[in-house]
């Protein structure tokens, strides 16, 4: 039943068991992000896979493209477990995986899923046997599979004879459906011969990505209507900086919305220089904004006016943000609900004291020609107001405090006798 200020309940799905990682049925929708390093450079590659871990990917996807990057996979799983770094690695295969995983057995067994694309993992006859090899060797290594469909490397066969079939309607449809049609019948159908084959429902994933925010909206309800499969949501290709949040978080939060995914990737283009993790901050934060989990706290800031000429607020609230996030492996583990926290770094009186009082922690600056003191508010309640050069210490010590108080362990009781 739908709530009139969040979200439908989730969509009823197959749950899959992914490594240690439960994706569907009543699991929480799962984060994922996909590595840029060649595969082949173990080093590189494991570097990645442990910072995306880091910043809170639950599921790391690598490309296995070459008979060399095939061979590096145990090797990078077994390094990111002498690290401690406790993340089921994915590996993504297109055009040859059937040979590459026949010829490193040891890759097929340290993958903990396979992904394959119906569009190109074979062409004419050899289609449909290079696709049953690859399911078998998920069916004899106990590995689901995400059945990933793109429409920009479709199954032209499909394609063609779905375009026949509409051509001899007496009220064809228009283009943009039979694409859309022609996406999920390569998901469904693959699905379908999967489970002809052996591979138990119950390990399959579906996704049927495309760029535009519209059409994977429609892909997504359409696909969610006619299959009970676990489905992971994602542009497959959202675009560098703001557009690619944008326009990723459009259509995501619209089905997330509406109870369908059940494990998202935001692909974003990295901006150079940048790292590979926003695309995992992106994700965690569209999800904690929907209120549908909570990864980090999360720090509300006025956007700025004429009343706050300085840019102090700005680089507080930016200084927040990125202590509490650095903060949240250890707290995750030492002081469990520390991500629920809620933190308010306000410019002016205007609206400072009323943001700060809704807000566990929160502080209000003094704006322009306001007396230079800054109240601290506390579950409501001022507490203190902090003046001078320090402001940014104090208040960080303040927060850190809080979290001791509030979520970390009780001390141990003592027998007085």
């Amino acid at each position: 039943m739908k709530d009139a200020f969040g979200p439908a309940a989730r969509r009823r799905t197959r749950q899959v068991l992914v490594g240690n990682v439960r994706v569907g049925g009543d699991a929480p929708v799962v984060v994922q992000s996909m590595t840029n390093t060649d595969t082949a450079d173990v080093a590189a590659t494991t570097k990645q896979v442990a910072e995306l871990w880091r910043a809170g990917s639950e599921l790391v996807r690598v490309t296995v493209n070459t008979p060399e990057a095939a061979a590096a996979v145990p090797r990078i799983v077994d390094r990111l477990a002498l690290m401690g770094v406790d993340v089921p690695v994915i590996g993504d295969f297109h055009y040859n995986g059937h040979q590459l995983l026949a010829n490193e057995p040891a890759c097929a067994r340290a993958l903990a899923k396979y992904r394959i694309n119906p569009g190109n993992v074979g062409f004419g006859r050899k289609k449909d046997l290079q696709f049953s090899q690859l399911i078998e060797f998920a069916i004899e290594n106990g590995k689901p599979v995400r059945i990933g469909v793109n429409w920009g490397s479709l199954d032209q066969a499909l394609a063609t004879s779905l375009m026949d079939e509409n051509a001899a309607r007496a009220e064809p449809w228009d283009a943009g459906r039979v694409l859309r049609e022609a996406l999920i019948r390569s998901a469904l159908d693959s699905a379908a011969r999967a489970v002809e084959i052996g591979l138990p429902a119950e390990r399959i994933v579906l996704s049927a990505k495309v760029s535009g925010v519209q059409e994977l909206i429609a892909v997504y309800r359409d696909l969610a209507r006619r299959s009970d499969y676990a489905l992971h949501l994602g542009l497959t290709e959202a675009g560098i900086g703001s557009k690619g949040i944008v326009a990723s978080s459009a259509a995501l939060a619209v089905l997330l919305q509406e109870g369908i995914g059940d494990t998202i990737r935001i692909s974003l283009t990295p901006e150079p220089g940048t790292s590979r993790t926003r695309e995992v901050v992106v994700a965690q934060e569209l999800l904690q904004t929907m209120g549908l989990r909570a990864f980090t706290p999360m720090v509300t800031a006025c956007p700025g006016c004429g009343r706050t000429t300085s840019e102090f607020f700005q680089e507080l609230a930016q200084v927040v943000q990125e202590h509490v996030r650095a903060k949240m492996p250890e707290w995750r583990i030492t002081h469990p609900g520390a991500e629920n926290l809620t933190l308010a770094v306000m410019g002016c009186v205007v609206n400072g004291p009323g943001e700060s009082r809704h807000a566990n922690i929160g502080i209000s600056l003094p704006g322009t020609g306001e007396a230079p003191s800054a109240p601290v508010f506390v579950d409501g309640e001022k507490t203190v107001t902090l003046r001078g050069d320090s402001i940014a210490t104090e208040f960080l010590t303040i927060i850190d405090a809080y979290v001791e108080r509030r979520f970390g362990a009780p001390a141990p009781a003592h027998d007085a006798g």
